[in-house]
């Protein structure tokens, strides 16, 4: 029997899943670098801890991060996923990357992309902005 071995990254999208700071620090090098898609950069644990509790004090919550292609090599981990989360009462979604980096077993970087706009296939014409 196969056994599936679950990626780094896919622990720290599952413990955003469950609301778990601990388990989302476990996943990280104590002097991570994570770039947030909405723009903040948090360097080391102590910030990334204050983030998380921010907001989750801010009623942030993961609804759902479905991750629809994940790809390892070696000490880089990529994934492309849809987040749905509330926060501050509203409830949202959008399509999204990550990159991270591996070092001695922990995330030392991570880098998340969202898409600025619902995807469509396009037929000649671009939808407004």
């Amino acid at each position: 029997m196969d056994t599936i071995q679950i990626t780094l990254l896919e622990r720290y999208i599952a413990s955003w899943r469950t609301h778990d700071t601990n388990a989302i620090l476990a996943t990280l090098a104590p002097d991570c670098v994570v770039t947030e898609s909405f723009g903040p950069v948090y360097r080391g644990h102590a910030w990334v801890k204050r983030w998380i509790a921010a907001w989750f004090a801010e009623n942030g919550r993961v609804i759902d991060w479905t991750i629809h292609d994940l790809q390892s090599m070696g000490d880089v981990e990529t994934a492309e996923w849809t987040f749905h989360y509330t926060w501050r009462g509203e409830e949202k979604s959008f399509n999204g990357s990550t990159i991270a980096r591996l070092h001695e077993g922990k995330i030392s970087y991570l880098r998340e992309y969202a898409t600025t706009a619902p995807l469509y296939d396009w037929q000649g014409e671009w939808r407004p902005l």
